[in-house]
């Protein structure tokens, strides 16, 4: 029986994007009466909602007051197919163009096993379509988070487990969220889908990449001086969140090498007040209870011990946006080496 699935699509001020997505969605070849497509604006200030009004009437619009961010915005469609009966939601970036067949070869994937939990397509550089965005995304075990694969040639891959897939491109199983629990709406934007995946595999679900499902990604990384705030302050809680205590202890010191390095490096780049702001963020004990709770949460539907869990986890930065000769030459050989010695003495 073929499955129903609900496309969400998060929008904002993405008028210059949603044309071509939503053409390309229109000649996918999975079943017409088994799949929805979901607009969700988050409070878009260009022309957005009105091309949507004028040219894709029959496209559900869910029109958001405010712009709630990635996370909380992409939750209102995971919701919507928890309670409308969706067996899968796939979530889809607005600078997105699908292959026609995109759908078909994650679902295929997705049913091998009644263990998998989510699956990624794989995302390819849309302006340089020889080019991977992401074949799966990396984690750092300092918290970093990154696609994997970036700029790597394209090529034929295998069905393989990934660590977390690109919110960009996953598709999710509506049992498994109703377990686990949608992305966490207090990280705004940036790394909500690396804790959803950390979160799918310690409670025992599976993350796969779908190699022949093709999805093509307007893909430029942004230089906002804010989004530095989110990605540090998210990799802690993530950390925070979903590693053991044990855990956290023997990486402490990495972690704090780590934190005084990003400190200083943080004048350099001209975004040290947003390093100040994280820093306030988890000196106000009113934060504090909310990250206790949800690690508690977090922590209770765990069944995968952390030494299995790092396995999947990195020692390395290896992200071409963020090159430079420190973090190549000086900062990954050690963090790196500390990795190895620290995997080997986990045992819980």
């Amino acid at each position: 029986m073929v499955k129903k699935v609900l496309i969400v699509i998060l929008v904002y001020n993405g008028a210059d994007f949603l044309r071509d997505c939503l053409s390309s969605l229109a000649k996918i070849t999975y079943p017409k009466d088994s799949f929805e497509i979901l607009v969700i604006d988050n409070a878009s200030t260009d022309a957005s909602v009105q091309y949507l009004k004028n040219n894709w009437a029959d496209i559900k619009l869910i029109e958001n007051k405010e712009n709630s961010g990635f996370a909380a915005g992409n939750n209102i469609g995971l919701q919507y197919g928890i309670d409308n009966g969706f067996d899968y939601v796939y979530l889809l970036n607005q600078d997105t163009v699908v292959s026609p067949n995109f759908l078909d070869e994650v679902m295929a994937i997705a049913q091998t096993d009644e263990k998998i939990g989510a699956v990624q397509s794989k995302l390819l550089l849309y302006q340089d379509q020889g080019k991977i965005n992401s074949i799966g995304n990396e984690i750092h075990y300092l918290g970093f988070a990154f696609a994997g694969g970036y700029q790597m040639v394209d090529q034929e891959l295998a069905v393989k487990e990934i660590t977390y897939p690109s919110g960009a491109c996953a598709l999710f199983r509506t049992s498994v969220l109703k377990q686990v629990g949608l992305f966490n709406a207090d990280f705004f934007m940036y790394h909500e889908d690396a804790d959803l995946g950390w979160r799918l595999w310690l409670a025992g679900w599976k993350v796969m990449l779908a190699p022949n499902s093709v999805v093509y990604h307007k893909y430029e990384f942004s230089r906002s001086i804010k989004k530095y705030y989110y990605m540090e302050r998210n990799r802690y809680l993530v950390m925070l969140q979903n590693y053991k205590m044990a855990t956290i202890f023997l990486i402490s010191p990495a972690w704090l090498i780590m934190d005084i390095a990003m400190f200083f490096y943080s004048f350099i780049g001209g975004w040290w007040q947003e390093e100040f702001n994280v820093y306030a963020y988890f000196f106000n004990p009113r934060n504090w209870g909310k990250f206790i709770k949800t690690r508690k949460e977090v922590q209770s539907k765990r069944i995968v011990k952390d030494k299995e869990i790092i396995k999947r986890f990195v020692g390395k930065i290896e992200f071409q946006d963020l090159q430079n000769p420190l973090l190549k030459y000086i900062a990954n050989p050690i963090f790196n080496c500390y990795w190895q010695v620290i995997k080997k003495i986990v045992w819980w």
